[in-house]
């Protein structure tokens, strides 16, 4: 762990997300890997960043799977947690005229069984940053409670704070979901809101307004707008970044996307706007392909459609 700089705390999925029909108009889906904080991880560890995953998962295939591709994808997992009488989270993607569509199977998870002494505090000596979500949050009471204890210890190490609402109302109420993550985010020392998760946790539409709501709690807001881009936010000014024009056709993870590669771009030294600039690209390019974390570009692929304009 001796070079990792930032960590990422949370529940990896097995992901099926479907693709097309047979010819008897059942669906078929393509297997890949999920959940936020993983999918942010390996986004950031494809834009250059040293990564380190926090999580638990089970002693079967899909905990076998995601250790393979953590380890293909450079994602140090000397703090993952191997539950042998636990499964490991999977959920299947489907695609209708509302956009995609999620089902989970994650009750009785490894990492819902996570406790705060399961934090591996030493791993927070060396790190600059610290990444979770509400998700992380969400899927249990000893999550949350993890959630917290991962906060205090990079507080007392000097760590930064990330935080992601990455708001999911199937899994709790949103006046506890806004309640919670609020006094996470208050602790945090960069928040990456969506536009629609924001409006469901503040009640706010307007975009300006959700920014002053969250620089109340935090001093740097990323504002996700999905194809309009982003807005970056401090308590001494607000940018707006345009969004990259592509033919999308899934935007499962394309938030994470953004996530970890504007992690990475900050601990490469970008200002927050150059960082937001690269994390909209990047983000784009990940709809132009299916499932969370194949289509995640590589920083050639970003870096050239930032040379288009």
């Amino acid at each position: 762990m001796s070079t990792v700089e930032l960590l990422c705390l949370g529940e990896p999925m097995l992901e099926f997300n479907q693709t097309s029909q047979d010819p008897q108009g059942r669906p078929l889906f393509l297997q890949g890997h999920g959940g936020d904080t993983s999918n942010a991880a390996i986004a950031a560890a494809r834009a250059g960043a040293r990564v380190g995953y926090i999580t638990a998962i089970g002693c079967d295939a899909p905990g076998d799977s995601f250790m393979k591709l953590w380890a293909e994808e450079g994602v140090d997992t000397s703090t993952v947690l191997r539950d042998p009488e636990a499964p490991t989270a999977i959920y299947f993607v489907s695609h209708g005229p509302d956009g995609h569509q999620f089902t989970f199977y994650r009750t009785g998870s490894a990492i819902s069984r996570m406790v705060p002494g399961d934090v591996p505090v030493d791993a927070f000596r060396p790190a600059r940053i610290l990444h979770l979500s509400g998700i992380s949050q969400a899927i249990s009471s000893t999550a949350c409670d993890t959630c917290f204890r991962a906060i205090e210890v990079a507080k007392a190490a000097g760590v930064k704070v990330s935080y992601d609402t990455n708001l999911r109302k199937a899994l709790w109420p949103v006046q506890r979901a806004a309640a919670i993550m609020h006094a996470a985010i208050a602790q945090a020392d960069i928040v990456l809101p969506s536009m629609d998760d924001a409006t469901e946790l503040t009640g706010l539409k307007d975009p300006d307004a959700i920014a002053d709501f969250y620089l109340k709690l935090a001093p740097l807001v990323l504002l996700k707008l999905g194809k309009d881009g982003s807005m970056v936010a401090t308590r001494d000014g607000r940018t707006r970044i345009p969004g990259q024009k592509v033919k999308a056709v899934d935007a499962t993870g394309a938030g994470d996307t953004f996530a970890g590669n504007f992690l990475a771009r900050t601990l490469a030294g970008d200002t927050p706007e150059d960082a937001a600039r690269y994390a909209n690209a990047a983000a784009a390019l990940a709809t132009t392909g299916y499932g969370a974390v194949a289509p995640m570009p590589r920083p050639d692929a970003v870096r050239a459609m930032l040379a288009k304009g």
